[in-house]
């Protein structure tokens, strides 16, 4: 069995301590850095996707925009055809409203007289 001399037992178990120190510290700080760009990486997905949502309303805004405006048209379209149905009726009938006023004026006039 080899001895070694007690100093020189001390001395590598110090070496070896201080070698494992450095070894924890060294995995500590790569912990430590793939934290870190973990959290970048987080925050710019984060980011990403608030960007990706805020276009996506945009787009929809857009969109329910178009749907007003064509549903407004066609309104006003509707509207404006039942105004021509009106006037068209009322100006047939106009004949017929004046026949019948002048009617109603002469049998008033009559029982008048």
């Amino acid at each position: 069995m080899i001895q070694m001399p007690r100093p020189e037992v001390l001395d590598r178990i110090k070496e070896a301590e201080q070698e494992a120190d450095e070894i924890i510290a060294e995995a500590d700080e790569e912990a430590d850095e793939r934290i870190e760009a973990a959290r970048e990486e987080a925050e710019q997905i984060r980011e990403q996707a608030r960007e990706e949502a805020a276009e996506m309303a945009e787009e929809r805004l857009e969109q329910a925009r178009e749907e007003i405006d064509a549903e407004h048209e066609r309104i006003l379209d509707e509207g404006r055809e039942e105004r021509e149905a009106l006037e068209e009726r009322a100006e047939d009938r106009k004949e017929e409203v004046i026949e019948h006023v002048t009617e109603l004026f002469e049998e008033a006039v009559h029982a008048q007289t």
